[in-house]
């Protein structure tokens, strides 16, 4: 074979190589994890061994009502776990503040509320990154716990998510308070059969807000202790 010829056959192997290459970095991104179930990357619960359990606050809204829940909390002497929608954050931005200068532990809502479960990983992306990237610039706080609005997540919703260096949270008990707007029946689903490592699911409604002293009551009685999602899940 001539040597040009020997070039053009060397030219032509380096060039599949870059394409192969390049093609893998697209299709398996450095930084995501493809191992494993993917409900088995997510948390729904903490240790059961802990006496710890977790309220988790979703915020898309109730401004008006966290004030109420902050001190409810304070007069408890204990922290909760605040997942802050990014649009939200961005209206009420003292709010937000208020939250962090409490001592509460702030996680990533995502920045629109969107199902997650239907995008794409580029697009889960971006709702991440964007909210992460606000709280941070508003409240001097990054964050490290992600919670899926709507609890909707898909394959791309978690390789995104450990991408960017989150920890995905769901939850064990849900109070449905957005929907049910009973302090009663948020009491019963914050308490019934209640045991630790739980993750309780709540809003900052109005009646959530009214419930609180009573749930953070049956905790204490129970011997359970409150906790941020971190130190209920072992972080």
């Amino acid at each position: 074979m001539k040597r040009s010829g020997k070039i053009a056959v060397f030219t032509n192997a380096v060039l599949l190589l870059l394409v192969l290459v390049v093609g893998a970095v697209c299709f398996f991104p450095f930084g995501v994890s493809t191992a494993g179930k993917v409900s088995d990357r997510v948390y729904y619960n903490g240790d059961r061994e802990s006496g710890r359990v977790a309220l988790m606050f979703n915020v898309y809204g109730g401004a008006d009502y966290i004030p109420s829940i902050l001190d409810t909390l304070d007069a408890f002497e204990v922290k909760a776990t605040f997942f802050i929608g990014g649009c939200w954050a961005d209206d009420h931005t003292e709010t937000l503040r208020g939250i962090v200068s409490r001592g509460h532990e702030l996680g990533n809502h995502g920045y629109f509320h969107k199902d997650q479960d239907t995008l794409s990983l580029a697009a889960n992306k971006e709702e991440i990154a964007r909210c992460g990237a606000l709280i941070q610039a508003l409240a001097g706080v990054e964050t490290e716990l992600f919670a899926p609005p709507s609890g909707a997540y898909s394959e791309n919703t978690v390789n995104a998510a450990e991408a960017l260096g989150y920890k995905v949270i769901m939850w064990s008990k849900d109070t449905i308070d957005w929907r049910d707007h009973d302090a009663t029946i948020i009491y019963s689903r914050a308490t019934e059969e209640i045991e630790g490592g739980d993750l309780v699911l709540m809003h900052p409604t109005k009646e959530t807000a009214e419930a609180l002293p009573s749930v953070l009551a049956f905790y204490r009685e129970k011997g359970l202790k409150q906790s941020t999602v971190s130190e209920t899940i072992g972080l």
